[in-house]
């Protein structure tokens, strides 16, 4: 068969590669959208020409149309979405950021929006719905079909950010008394069936799952061997209640592909896949960052006026705190008054001991989110900790000591800045492991209080020890 022969009987291919080489001129070095191209398509909103908004987008990715959501302003959003509505299909939908497919959501009619959600994996749909008001949730619900309100219904009424509401319903279930043979046949025959997964789950008469068969087990097994041969018995449930943090975790754990998410009873009511993960570790991840420095969501696409309920909360409280750091200072006044190169090295003493108590908290906060830091090892985190303190501190006590005593031309002034700078780098290393582990135990989120209490710490009692050791040695007499 000539190439020309193989090119017509399959035009599918031929298609895609000239999308393929359209696309590739809108994307840069870096698979990011050009900047030229958004200008074109901004360009073409402005002028209200449609025809070219598509003919624009038509080729690129369901990943790179999100993309291109995010970059054009916000009120260019709703007349792009309407300029391309035959490309707008659930993969679009499904990698929009949060915060743009909710406002497009409130901008849409709910019968479209009911549409779409119809179209979506449950997952998929509910993540679409559950951050709309509860009038628009509920007037889009009004409108879909029985079956996906139900669906729909049902993961909502689990808690946020938990497996009932990640999960999707589309799974394969068979008795554990199939033979492989069986299994095959059915996989074959049933249309309705999802279109993609990795295993069958075997469950009991009571719709419990008892093990689990990869594929892979399936297709290389004879006909004739019953599943409860070959399943894998040991496999990881995942409770419907489960935060999504901890399922993250046991698919790390244990390197799952899937994993079967029950109910309070034991029934199997749907399966999570590692490509859900992938984004849950990636949000998890961002979200612990951006906790610690009082940031909200850090989202470029979050509306200001949330933005800055986030941040003006953290920054209120940070300025209570320094009030405190402050008062220590006012109790030395007269001390700095006397030597005002006091005042000149105060804030290298605070700042180099917030800075120690940031990377000791960082690094405790982290292994709390990923289970390295428990109740068993806690201690010898305690230890660690301080033994990196004591290093790091007389480390840059020599240093900042000898610099101030050549500068100054004083010794005693860089013995009491020396021994200012071990003590408050120690005090700083036992805070930023003591300070999560205790809001731990108090069932706190660590990564949402603790740099208030740790850089208040590190700051109050710097300049005590520094100010009050300058006082006892007698520098300023």
């Amino acid at each position: 068969m000539s190439d020309a022969d193989l090119k017509d009987d399959l035009p599918g291919e031929a298609d895609e590669a000239a999308r393929g080489e359209a696309e590739s001129g809108s994307l840069d070095e870096d698979n990011r959208l050009k900047p030229e191209f958004v200008r074109n398509v901004k360009e073409a909103l402005d002028d209200e020409d449609s025809d070219r908004v598509y003919d624009l987008v038509e080729p690129l990715h369901p990943a790179d149309i999100a993309d291109l959501f995010e970059l054009v302003d916000e009120r260019e959003r709703l007349v792009l979405a309407r300029s391309i509505r035959d490309l707008m299909g659930v993969e679009v939908i499904a990698e929009l950021n949060d915060w743009v497919r909710e406002a497009l959501m409130e901008a849409l009619p709910a019968d479209v929006v009911a549409e779409i959600a119809g179209e979506l994996d449950t997952d998929d749909a509910v993540a679409m719905l559950e951050d709309l008001d509860e009038e628009d949730q509920q007037a889009v619900l009004a409108e879909m079909e029985p079956e996906d309100r139900a669906a729909i219904e049902s993961a909502l009424s689990y808690p946020e950010e938990s497996a009932g509401r990640m999960m999707s319903r589309d799974y394969v279930a068979v008795p554990e008394t199939m033979t492989v043979g069986d299994v095959i046949d059915y996989l074959r025959e049933h249309r309705e069936l999802p279109t993609e997964f990795w295993e069958v789950f075997c469950v009991d008469p009571m719709h419990r799952p008892v093990g689990a068969c990869a594929l892979s087990w399936i297709l290389r097994c004879p006909r004739n061997i019953p599943l409860y041969d070959v399943m894998a018995r040991d496999q990881t449930l995942i409770p419907a209640d489960m935060d999504q943090e901890e399922v993250a975790l046991r698919f790390q754990k244990y390197a799952l592909i899937s994993a079967a998410v029950v109910d309070t009873s034991g029934r199997l009511i749907g399966q999570i896949t590692v490509d859900d993960i992938v984004h849950i570790i990636q949000e998890e991840a961002g979200e612990d960052a951006l906790l610690l420095s009082g940031a909200g969501d850090g989202d470029i696409n979050e509306p200001i006026r949330e933005a800055y309920s986030a941040r003006v909360r953290w920054l209120i409280a940070n300025l209570l705190t320094a009030t405190l750091a402050s008062s220590v200072i006012a109790l030395f006044e007269g001390t700095i008054q006397k030597m005002v190169a006091l005042a000149t090295l105060m804030p290298i003493v605070a700042g180099l001991g917030g800075n120690a108590g940031t990377q000791t908290l960082a690094v405790t906060v982290r292994a709390l989110a990923t289970n390295q830091l428990t109740a068993s090892n806690a201690w010898r985190a305690v230890r660690r900790e301080l033994s990196i303190a004591l290093l790091n501190g007389g480390t840059v006590a020599v240093v900042i000591g000898a610099v101030v005593s050549v500068i100054f031309g004083n010794l005693v002034l860089g013995a009491v800045i020396a021994l200012a700078m071990m003590t408050n780098i120690v005090i700083a290393g036992l805070a930023g492991v003591f300070v999560p582990l205790t809001l731990e135990r108090l069932k706190a989120d660590p990564a949402i209080a603790s740099s208030i209490f740790v850089t208040m710490t590190t700051d109050s009692m710097g300049f005590l020890v520094f100010l009050g050791l300058a006082t006892l040695s007698g520098l300023v007499g």
